[in-house]
C-alpha cells in the first residue's frame, strides 16, 4: 500500500502519458501570455502621419484628409477631411467636413495620395455605334 501515490505503469490506461499542458501554463492555456509572439500591424501608418491619405468606407463613403494619429484597432484620426461623393453620371463633388475620427472596423481602403493616380478601368469595353 505504500505505492498508493505513486501509480507508475500498472495497466490501465499505460502510464500517464502526455495529458497536454493543463495547468502548467507553459503552452497557452491559462498560464498567461506568451512574450515570444508579439502582434504586429498589417500596415505601417507612421510613415503616413501628417501626410493627405484617401480612406473608403464600407458603407461607399470616400473621403481625404492628413492622418494626425491612429491605433492598433486602426482607428484614424484625420483633420483637413473633404467628402467625395460621387452621382450616377460619375460626376465627382466634396464638401468640407473638418476633424474625423474613422473607426477601424468600417474602413475598407487606406491609400496615400501623393504616388497615386486615377486611371481608367481597363476591363470596360468601349462602345461601338455601329
Amino acid at each position: 500500500m505504500s505505492e498508493r501515490g505513486n501509480r507508475g505503469d500498472r495497466g490501465g490506461r499505460g502510464g500517464r502519458g502526455d495529458r497536454g499542458s493543463r495547468g502548467r501554463g507553459d503552452h497557452g492555456g491559462r498560464g498567461g501570455h506568451s512574450s515570444t509572439t508579439e502582434k504586429k500591424n498589417i500596415l505601417d501608418l507612421t510613415k503616413y502621419m501628417d501626410k493627405s491619405i484617401t480612406v473608403k468606407f464600407n458603407g461607399g463613403r470616400e473621403v481625404t484628409g492628413i492622418l494626425k494619429g491612429h491605433d492598433q484597432l486602426m482607428n484614424l484620426v484625420l483633420d483637413d477631411v473633404k467628402e467625395i461623393t460621387r452621382d450616377d453620371e460619375g460626376n465627382m463633388s466634396t464638401r468640407s467636413l473638418g476633424l474625423l475620427v474613422a473607426r477601424g472596423t468600417l474602413l475598407v481602403l487606406i491609400s496615400p495620395e501623393d504616388g497615386s493616380e486615377e486611371i481608367e478601368n481597363p476591363f470596360v469595353q468601349a462602345d461601338d455605334d455601329e
